[in-house]
């Protein structure tokens, strides 16, 4: 398994794919290609998030007014109801992250 392989040249919609799930955990790539969170909400997740960038480069904002900006090996842990939305994403090369929702052990 190649996480760069069987990206369609075409993406009408963000690609999201889950690879692994259990109750705990969900790992998931992630391909955009100019594509951004929907202007009216904000991701309001119930479980934390670490989303590693493997290529192409994004920008979230969060709802605190935070910017961040993420490049090839740059990553982020994003805790559970901590609303952010992705406001670019690279559209040439296309961009994918690798994902993982996970439930944090009190």
């Amino acid at each position: 398994m190649n996480l760069f392989a069987n990206i369609p040249n075409e993406l009408p919609e963000e690609l999201f794919e889950t690879l692994v799930q259990t109750e705990d955990v969900q790992i998931e790539r992630i391909v955009s290609r100019g594509h951004t969170s929907p202007d009216e909400g904000w991701h309001n997740q119930d479980r934390n998030e670490f989303v590693l960038l493997l290529k192409g480069a994004a920008r979230l904002e969060f709802e605190d007014g935070r910017l961040v900006s993420l490049g090839p090996g740059d990553w982020l842990e994003i805790p559970a109801h901590v609303k952010h939305k992705v406001i670019w994403t690279e559209e040439e090369v296309g961009t994918v992250w690798l994902g993982i929702h996970y439930r944090r052990n009190r």
